[in-house]
């Protein structure tokens, strides 16, 4: 019996709400594939002329290309079910579970075509991720046989004359990487609201959409210089490195902490950007902790060099305004994949967020192509990279040479690079032992890099203790702030940090001392309270309260990265070399900050003796040896046996040096180096993330979830905990009421279509404040998802793909008691052998019953 089969230009590619509040079929497949070709043909037009040659010519038909195998009798009798019509019979639409959907089919379908290489596979990953479909043919009965075939070859043919394009020929892996994302961020904005219902005439609004989401073309003032941007003249090591950066490439500036780095990566930014060499900027710092004092500086920064009437001065207003204020269609939206702030800062012309999104441009993770696309062309500054990021170093390696690719300038900032690890990120051969340095490596370039050396300004001096006793180093702390001295004292741990302040807080209220803590697992309301207060009293906006009293800031690796705060005394859990210079920088950070008279350059480093360590690191580092190696733990400690000042920055190559420089091993340590090299049944080890960051779109295999993404030797921050006081339903069941921490109440409808698209990204971005991410094995047990929705979460956070079984929420949801402790939504237990807590002081704790 032959197979039913329809037109195609008879086929929905959507529903559609009409104005009755009924279901009906929305635009055709032709209709959603031709929109989508021409929006991606108006993204390639607004990126600047000279990077527009970073796509194929056919891009457009690559785009419009994407949903052929909505020509499909499963696909279509899902519209047909959802709008309550009559269906195909013998074809469930559950079935597309089993080859990952229509994506799958419009795959299979190009490949027969002879579409050239790379090209089915970008149609097939269009939803983030690679379908199922080993095995399979276009023509098998499943997808409807030769008849349903025939029909998607019409449409192929017929979106070719449409948009007179045809099928690309892609040049590179970085180029299908760059088209993939091209396409799924063009079929985000084809599905959204301007061209939902299929009576509305949509070529007048292609503009509009783009616009709505964000993507116009910036505009600049030009000719501007260094002090009129900044407000001070250039040091040589800023002007050296700005000569340097004059066309995409990659640049290494290593140079200490307070050379003024950021600016000179900034002002190099500014002049690519007033050339028309680069189409935006992404700062990318260390920590999960994005922190507010440099997006305030990144903010300046901007408002300095953007044109008075350029339109995205209205959305640098705070941190949100882009999330809430541009429409990015239909994943976008809230409850959406990419709704998340740390996402969409990678399609934002200008942004500050974590390496940890940039690095998945790089991988093969869910979406991974579409920070690609994000990042093509920009200027992308890579803040505080270390010699220490091992494991995060093989990804950050595939990352550099995936954006000289994409015809980015990267900028590299770090105070503590090895030779050995520049040449790495340069992939060019590299000499000079020179401190402070430059090093460029300009376009595609040649085998070596051109290396400049710099002015090392002036030189510090600071005074070094190992200690083993800790109450003897709280004493020392109490002490010191009692004289008036303002104390850093940073772990490497969140719980050792939160066990610190707990020690000392209530004694320091006894002599007068302020405490404070401040690490990643607070809510961002909490977070940028906090960090408003401790980075001002520790950085030149508190100069003038220094005087009133003492203080003791405890805090994890966020204290030691990215911010410019300056202790009088520091005491530091050991830690790798370079993190210790990191921190280290954070003391007696500028010559005239006002300070205690008995105040002395000095640093003590809470550490175990060096032959135990080596013997057995995990029980005398403590938690620092499962977030860091124990080898470079034990060879750091080597290093730092007998220091008894480090002279800044002369100190730092040779300290760098000394703990990194490749050597043979014997007994414990030939075992903590093996370790390092091929991991254990905790953590993968150097091979395996080389072999993980080798993984791209045309080798295929299994698609990552992004939580399930490991950039980090540490386990990575996996869950988000949405943190409530409470949550209801009325009486009458229709809406959600959540009430935050701080006692405002948050309404949210059960139905979609009850508020504006602005009203809900404007509730998902206040909820979105209300996150914790904690590890997984420190979160709360999962709500069900019917729970979840029927509270209205869905529809502000993204609990997942049903049709990809590995795409696993990562919302947890908990309840603030009275007694601070957390609890499940009704009734249900928070977690198994924990007791879990969140305070507005302390932020989200584990207790261990």
């Amino acid at each position: 019996m032959p197979i039913p089969v329809r037109q195609f230009r008879l086929c929905p590619a959507k529903t559609f709400l009409n104005s009755r509040g009924e279901t009906v079929k929305g635009r055709s497949v032709f209709n959603h594939c031709q929109i989508v070709g021409e929006v991606a043909r108006e993204l390639i037009r607004r990126f600047p002329k000279m990077l527009q040659s970073l796509f194929p010519a056919g891009a457009p038909m690559a785009a419009g290309g994407h949903d052929t195998g909505k020509v499909s009798p499963t696909f279509y009798n899902k519209i047909m079910r959802a709008c309550s019509e009559e269906l195909i019979p013998g074809f469930t639409p559950d079935l597309e579970r089993e080859w990952g959907g229509h994506a799958g089919v419009s795959q299979l379908t190009a490949k027969l075509l002879g579409a050239p290489e790379y090209v089915p596979e970008i149609l097939g990953q269009h939803h983030g991720f690679s379908p199922n479909v080993a095995g399979l043919r276009a023509t098998d009965d499943k997808f409807g046989g030769k008849a349903w075939q025939a029909e998607r070859e019409k449409l192929v043919q017929a979106l070719q004359e449409a948009l007179g394009e045809s099928w690309p020929q892609v040049e590179s892996v970085a180029q299908a990487r760059l088209l993939a994302g091209l396409t799924s961020v063009a079929d985000w904005i084809g599905s959204g609201q301007y061209f939902e219902d299929p009576q509305v005439p949509w070529e007048e609004n292609i503009g509009k959409a783009l616009d709505d989401a964000g993507f116009v073309p910036a505009s600049y003032r030009t000719g501007l210089g260094f002090e009129e941007v900044f407000g001070f003249s250039p040091r040589e090591a800023q002007s050296l490195l700005i000569e340097q950066a004059s066309m995409p490439g990659v640049y290494v500036l290593e140079a200490p902490m307070g050379l003024g780095k950021t600016e000179a990566s900034l002002y190099a930014a500014y002049k690519m950007l007033s050339t028309g060499q680069a189409s935006g900027i992404y700062f990318a710092l260390p920590t999960q902790l994005t922190s507010n004092k440099i997006f305030e500086r990144f903010q300046g920064f901007l408002e300095k060099v953007l044109a008075d009437d350029c339109q995205h001065r209205s959305l640098l207003l705070h941190a949100n305004a882009w999330l809430f204020d541009t429409d990015l269609g239909e994943e976008g939206r809230p409850g959406g994949a990419w709704f998340n702030q740390a996402k969409r800062g990678l399609l934002a012309p200008f942004a500050v967020g974590t390496i940890d999104q940039a690095l998945m441009a790089a991988m093969n993770v869910k979406h991974g192509f579409v920070r690609a696309f994000g990042l093509a062309g920009k200027v992308v500054i890579l803040d505080e990279v270390h010699t220490y990021d091992a494991y995060t170093g093989t990804l950050l390696d595939a990352l550099v040479k995936l954006l000289r690719e994409l015809r980015c300038t990267v900028i590299i900032l770090s105070a503590t690079l090895s030779q050995e690890r520049r040449q790495q990120l340069l992939g060019r051969q590299t000499t000079a032992m020179a401190y402070p340095l430059i090093t460029a490596s300009p376009g595609h370039g040649g085998e070596t890099a051109h290396e400049v050396s710099v002015p090392a300004g002036e030189i510090r001096k600071v005074r070094i203790f190992l200690r083993a006793d800790e109450s003897l180093a709280v004493e020392q702390a109490l002490l010191r702030a009692e004289q008036g001295q303002q104390v850093l004292w940073i772990e490497n741990t969140v719980k050792e940090a939160q066990q610190r302040y707990l020690d000392l807080a209530a004694r320091a209220a006894e002599l007068g001392v302020a405490c404070g803590l401040l690490h990643s697992r607070f809510t961002a309301d909490d977070r940028q309270r906090i960090e408003e207060k401790w980075v001002n009293l520790y950085g030149k906006a508190g100069w003038d309260k220094r005087h009133q009293q003492g203080r003791v800031l405890v805090g994890t690796q966020v204290l030691e990265q990215s911010l410019d705060i300056d202790a009088d005394f520091m005491v530091s859990r050991f830690a790798p070399t370079d993190m210790l210079l990191q921190r280290l920088g954070r003391l007696w950070r500028h010559n005239d900050t006002p300070r205690c008279d008995k105040a002395e350059s000095e640093a003590w480093l809470l550490a175990p003796n060096l032959d135990e360590a080596i013997e057995a690191p995990q029980k005398h580092f403590g938690p620092s040896a499962f977030v860091y190696s124990p080898y470079v733990l034990c060879r750091s400690l080597e290093v730092w046996q007998g220091v008894a000042y480090v002279n800044l920055p002369d100190d730092i190559r040779g300290l760098i040096e000394r703990s990194y420089g490749s050597r043979k091993e014997q007994g414990a340590m030939s075992r903590w180096l093996s370790e390092l090299e091929e991991g254990t049944s905790r953590r993968a080890g150097r091979d395996a993330m080389r072999q993980l960051a080798r993984v791209t779109l045309a080798e295929g295999g299994n698609t990552l979830p992004e939580s399930k993404a490991q950039t980090r030797y540490s386990e990575a921050e996996n869950y988000e905990v949405l943190m409530l006081r409470a949550i209801s339903r009325n009486r009458e069941g229709n809406t959600a009421t959540l009430t935050l921490l701080n006692g405002e109440k948050v309404e949210l409808p059960l139905r979609r279509d009850s508020l504006s698209k602005k009203q809900w990204r404007k509730r998902s971005a206040t909820l979105m404040r209300q996150v914790v991410s904690v590890r997984i094995q420190d979160a709360p047990k999962p709500s069900p998802m019917d729970t979840l929705k029927r509270f209205g979460l869905h529809h502000c956070f993204y609990l997942g793909n049903p049709d990809w079984p590995d795409d696993e929420s990562v919302l947890r949801v908990a309840l603030v008691d009275k007694t601070d402790c957390l609890r499940g939504i009704e009734h249900v237990d928070i977690h198994d052998t924990h007791t879990l807590e969140y305070r507005g002081n302390l932020g989200y704790r584990v207790i261990k019953d």
